[in-house]
């Protein structure tokens, strides 16, 4: 394995999104991971739609790069098993309600008595103690409570709804992977083993506040207005489809009003500078949108190109993977996954130069790697065939 994770060693008792896609982005970068399901379904993902072969596309994009082992930890036996795990782990990492860890006897005080210098990661849907934090959670709840929802409404009018893709739970693993790998820095500098605690909801709105929050920024009076991103975001209609541009600078609005064909836009005080065309921005609106409509989508892209303009074809879901600038980057990955056929996935996002980070295994199926990792704990096969017969381990997936 390689990249510059290699040698951490990660313990994945999480599911569904926020812990998995953390641990899975760790594994991206080399460290070891192995992930701890229950027996019978394991990760729920595990049942996502667009299936084959036992696994489900949901879950294979969530959990590149992991070895599964499936074990009850209901049952004495499979906590003793999983504290073995953690005397030689770095990391643990858990996303179950608050409490539920305790009851089961992994809280952080169980397994810093085996090891005291792990990093203990607690991801939560709403933190671990407060009015929410015993309520289930999914991301649409928290991207209803984070502003997510309320900003998704076009400027023209109509009603708000979702980010139609799980955002809030993405967001949740970013911050989670970083805080990790900041507490394992912490812990070389001699900081010792550190409780990570994670929200969604605060990272959901973390991840919102940059631009979303721009107009409740400054507290008191004041404040000089303008139009916020989720009013000037928005697709632009042309004589045949729509694409998507944006103009910011000077400059790039020059190179706008040229590819429209009206250079003397450039001219008129009223869009000539940023402080004009934020004043009459509706009426600039207008003109422009009219512009675009008498214009074939491929020529006005053709042309804001040419002059330096950010602009964008809407790619349906197909021609976002035949896109040549992905394919230039490698950026999709297909690779056989066994019983599963052929899958397709996006390559990890960071490049590094001295530490190569190189695709990781496929997505595991429930259990696979379970024999693999009680061998490596000296558990032998007679033990683990008595464990089995006892329903703490899930059988082996070849039989």
């Amino acid at each position: 394995m390689t990249g510059p994770l290699t040698g951490v060693r990660v313990i994945d008792v999480s599911a569904v999104l926020s812990g998995p896609m953390a641990t899975m982005l760790l594994a991206d970068q080399g460290a070891s991971v192995i992930k701890v399901e229950p027996p019978g379904i394991g990760d729920l993902l595990r049942l996502s739609p667009f299936r084959r072969g036992g696994q489900g596309a949901f879950f294979v994009n969530g959990n590149r790069g992991k070895r599964s082992i499936s074990m009850d930890l209901h049952k004495p036996e499979g906590r003793a098993l999983l504290l073995r795990l953690v005397e030689n782990a770095d990391v643990f990492v858990q996303n179950f309600r608050p409490g539920a860890v305790r009851r089961l006897g992994i809280a952080e005080d169980d397994l810093r008595s085996v090891n005291p210098d792990l990093v203990y990661v607690s991801i939560s849907g709403f933190g671990q103690s407060g009015p929410y934090a015993d309520r289930r959670v999914y991301d649409p709840v928290i991207q209803a409570l984070t502003g997510h929802v309320a900003i998704q409404k076009h400027p023209d009018g109509g009603d708000v709804d979702l980010i139609r893709n799980v955002i809030c739970d993405k967001a949740s693993a970013l911050y989670a992977a970083q805080a990790i790998t900041a507490a394992l820095y912490a812990r070389e500098k001699g900081a010792g083993g550190q409780h990570v605690r994670l929200a969604m909801i605060d990272a959901g709105l973390a991840f919102f506040w940059p631009d979303g929050m721009m107009a409740h920024t400054f507290v008191g009076e004041g404040v000089q207005p303008g139009p916020t991103i989720s009013e000037l975001y928005r697709l632009t209609p042309t004589a045949d489809g729509h694409l998507v541009y944006f103009a910011a600078s000077d400059s790039e609005f020059d190179g706008l009003f040229r590819a429209l064909g009206h250079p003397e836009w450039s001219e008129d005080e009223r869009y000539n500078t940023t402080e004009a065309r934020v004043e009459n921005r509706l009426e600039l609106e207008a003109l422009v949108l009219a512009a675009f409509r008498k214009l074939p989508t491929d020529e006005i892209q053709r042309k804001l190109v040419a002059e330096q303009v950010p602009v964008a074809p809407v790619h349906d879901l197909e021609s976002v993977i035949s896109d040549p600038q992905l394919a230039h980057n490698e950026t999709i990955l297909e690779r056989d996954h066994g019983e599963a056929g052929v899958v397709r996935e996006p390559r990890p996002a960071a490049h590094f130069d001295k530490t190569p980070a190189e695709p990781a295994r496929p997505a595991p199926l429930l259990g696979e790697h379970g024999d693999e990792i009680l061998a490596e704990l000296g558990v032998s096969q007679e033990e683990r065939d008595a464990l089995r017969e006892a329903g703490v381990l899930a059988p082996s997936p070849a039989g």
